[in-house]
């Protein structure tokens, strides 16, 4: 299976942003992804549009951004005008998905939903049909740098089983504590794009980073 590494810039040296994106994408990452976070739906407060329109002057990666927030629905068309490419919601936060998921697709841009390590796949039954990828969280949205919770590997493997028996095309993404040591675990049960903070833009050198968790991923050798 292909694996696409996604750098996520919330691990990343704001001071020197643009500069290491330039070195992720070198390094043959293909998204960049943007964790947007209004300190309400999670206890931070990150980004808002004016970065992502930053970020879409210096790469050309696709810009990944991920709503935590409230209220998306107020925000979607602004981050899709700054140059988002994918955008994904929170299951857990959005009334009424179907239209949500209809207005981003309608922008131009990919919709995702976005699920929490303690909320069921059940809550995606109905719209996995509308979506053209699933983010796994499996650490609690908020912070950076947390521990993987290993029972969301099965979440993983039961979420690529739904999406087999029913021949969807749908792309699992994975996003939280993920680094060399379990990335291989989580491809083999079925993720396909990988977020990685701390462990691309905390690595003494992220480009190295980005391909070494790539190999790794594709069970060959860095």
């Amino acid at each position: 299976m292909s694996v696409k590494i996604a750098p996520s810039i919330l691990s990343a040296d704001f001071a020197r942003l643009g500069e290491d994106v330039r070195v992720v994408e070198a390094a043959g990452a293909e998204i960049l992804h943007v964790d947007v976070m209004d300190g309400h739906y999670v206890p931070n407060l990150t980004i808002g549009p004016p970065v992502v329109a930053a970020l879409r002057k210096v790469t050309n990666m696709i810009v990944d951004t991920h709503l935590m927030m409230t209220n998306p629905d107020d925000f979607i068309e602004a981050f899709r005008d700054a140059g988002a490419d994918m955008i994904s919601v929170h299951v857990e936060a959005v009334a009424h998905l179907h239209r949500t998921l209809d207005a981003i697709r309608k922008l131009g841009a990919r919709p995702g939903v976005a699920i929490n390590p303690g909320t069921s796949l059940s809550t995606l039954d109905e719209i996995l049909p509308h979506t053209d990828f699933i983010l796994i969280m499996t650490v609690n949205p908020g912070f950076g740098g947390q521990k993987f919770i290993q029972t969301c590997l099965s979440k993983i493997a039961r979420l690529r089983a739904m999406i087999t028996e029913r021949n969807l095309d749908v792309h699992i993404e994975v996003d939280g504590g993920i680094g060399m040591s379990n990335i291989r675990t989580l491809v083999e049960h079925g993720a396909e794009w990988i977020v990685a903070g701390s462990a691309v833009f905390g690595a003494p050198d992220p480009g190295a980073a980005v391909k070494a968790l790539r190999a790794r991923g594709e069970g060959v050798e860095a």
